[in-house]
């Protein structure tokens, strides 16, 4: 945040500079709202990804509050600016309880009629809104020598203040949560982030200071009515000064306001009134979809990074020998996880059918059979990815078919996917120290890479042999490597079972026997497993029992030894003559 100082200095002092030049004020304070609200729409939008095509609906919401609240009590609209904060937060609160407990796009649709219903209601609830007719607010209260000096002061510390929240919500586990959501909600789930909190707290955190700035728009107005305050077109460009600046980032969206904003203003001097500028902000969308998708400052970055010096990465990755401790507590014998009776179809397939598994606490336990035999179905049903139609799914001793991703996660339960699915925008690092513990508030808040948290994962980087990829981007690294983090990522949940998805799936054959030791390392501190994988030799030197699947349940189970020469398996899943080949 150095460089952007001086800028900032120079914004701050301007009207000191030129206290006459009252239009350019008028043009910046515009700007510093644009940046608030784009700011503010960039938590929800650019961190987590939930794009609300209806978020000047909080300025209006914000502006009539103060209006309505300044013509009832003689409040100044300034006083009364953090109440139409708390109302914005209060109406995202009810709309994201509602929404934002699913996935999919049905979140955009309704921010548009969310706009669109404010305009609806603020024109016919005619006794607390005037109707049509709208809200004439009293004029401001300081000399007219002063100019609009307070309002772009005013709207100057909001956009600080949001540039900051915005700072530090990206510096916690709650910042880093919503980029995990961003990059695959499914995964955050599965490393313990409460997706569905965390994007209703980000909904609420990106309307306050909208809010707010409402409540002193309304002042500059001293006019507001239900057109002006709902428009479409607000919402649009707050969406377009994102999206030029560069969404997901801290400065692009304020550098996008103040771009968006001269623009405009540009247009409607030169190019002929209103009219001229709609027709900018529509051509702007489209060339910045086609050719500045990620925005400018990206932009900017992937060019720097492209002329620097990049490290090579040695896809053969780096064999550790370091032992890891892992703390699991001590438990009796007996199973850890059982499967009872579990169905899961998916129109007129059936891709689990009735299935009783159990896996021993302490055991390596090998899940094969043939593709489509429901393995990963399994897989899906207990860790939570999918609810199953019928059955129960009990963990160390707890129902948990009917729990949440995240909670079976913070109960000990780590799973590894068949093809990975690291956040390939974070370092290695910030990967291994994005999952949670726990689903406390004070964990969400916390530190986004605390100290004892960041040397435990450079620990666990160590122990997989990654150790000095720790800052390198998650993405470069090669397909075993991302395998290699993505079971240190797990590790860092400190997992009772570890459901492992064909971990040596496309992996470099040089790679294979380091993952089995690291199996078997931590299977003799007490990790079970469960092991999905279609490297015969790799399952019979390493797992014991063998479960073998076939078309939804299982078969057969038993020791390796036992399972080789089981000719229901070797007719099942290999083949009479491929049974002997791939034994051998």
């Amino acid at each position: 945040m150095k460089w952007a100082a001086l800028p900032l200095a120079a914004l701050v002092l301007y009207p000191v500079i030129r206290p006459f030049d009252a239009y350019q004020q008028t043009v910046l304070l515009l700007a510093f709202l644009l940046a608030v609200q784009a700011v503010s729409w960039n938590i929800i939008s650019g961190y987590a990804g939930y794009v609300s095509l209806g978020h000047s609906a909080f300025l209006g919401l914000g502006s009539y509050t103060a209006g309505i609240v300044g013509v009832h009590t003689g409040l100044n609209p300034f006083l009364a600016a953090p109440l139409g904060g708390i109302v914005a937060v209060l109406g995202a609160l009810v709309l994201g309880a509602v929404v934002l407990r699913a996935r999919g796009h049905a979140f955009v649709i309704i921010t548009i009629a969310l706009l669109l219903a404010m305009q609806v209601v603020a024109t016919n609830w005619s006794s607390l809104t005037n109707g049509s007719n709208g809200i004439t607010l009293e004029l401001p209260f300081w000399s007219r020598d002063f100019q609009n000096v307070p309002f772009y002061y005013f709207f100057l510390l909001l956009m600080f203040a949001a540039i900051g929240f915005s700072w530090a919500i990206r510096r916690t586990k709650f910042g880093t949560g919503l980029v995990a959501i961003r990059e695959d909600e499914g995964k955050a789930a599965a490393i313990g982030v409460d997706t569905t909190r965390y994007k209703i707290v980000a909904f609420c955190c990106s309307t306050f200071f909208v809010g707010m700035a409402g409540a002193g728009y309304a002042y500059f107005l001293t006019f507001l009515n239900p057109v002006g305050a709902f428009g479409i077109l607000g919402s649009v460009t707050i969406v377009l000064a994102a999206l030029v600046g560069g969404r997901g980032t801290l400065w692009g969206p304020v550098i996008g306001a103040f771009i968006v904003q001269i623009a405009s203003e540009l247009a409607t001097v030169y190019g002929g009134g209103s009219q001229s500028r709609v027709l900018l902000f529509g051509v702007a969308l489209v060339l910045v979809v086609l050719f500045l998708p990620a925005g400018l400052l990206p932009a900017i970055a992937a060019r720097v990074r492209r002329g620097s010096t990049v490290e090579f990465i040695d896809q053969s990755g780096a064999l550790a020998s370091a032992r890891v401790e892992v703390h699991v507590p001590e438990a009796p014998p007996g199973p850890i996880l059982e499967v009872r009776g579990v169905s899961k179809g998916f129109g007129g397939l059936v891709a689990v059918d009735g299935t009783d598994v159990t896996v021993q606490r302490g055991s390596v336990t090998a899940l094969i059979g043939p593709n489509g035999s429901g393995k990963t179905t399994l897989f899906n049903l207990v860790t939570g990815a999918m609810r199953a139609d019928a059955g129960e799914i009990w963990f160390d001793g707890r129902r948990i078919d009917r729990l949440p991703p995240w909670t079976r996660g913070h109960l000990g339960l780590g799973r590894t996917f068949q093809v990975t699915r690291l956040f390939r925008s974070m370092t290695v690092l910030q990967n291994v120290v994005a999952p949670l513990p726990d689903a406390r508030w004070r964990t969400m808040l916390a530190g986004a890479v605390r100290g004892h948290e960041a040397d435990r994962a450079r620990e666990l980087l160590g122990f997989v042999g990654l150790a000095r990829f720790a800052d390198q981007p998650a993405g470069s690294l090669s397909y075993g490597q991302q395998k290699l983090v993505e079971l240190a990522q797990v590790l860092m949940m400190e997992p009772k079972l570890v459901l492992l998805d064909e971990p040596a799936g496309g992996v470099n054959p040089s790679l294979v026997g380091r993952i089995c030791d690291i199996v078997r390392g931590l299977n003799e501190q007490g990790v079970t497993f469960l092991v999905v994988e279609h490297n015969i030799p790799m399952v019979l030197g390493l797992c014991d029992p063998v479960v073998v699947f076939s078309r939804g349940r299982p078969i057969a189970e038993g020791p390796p030894a036992a399972i080789r020469n089981d000719p229901l398996v070797l007719d099942a899943y290999l083949g009479e003559e491929a049974g002997a080949d791939a034994y051998a």
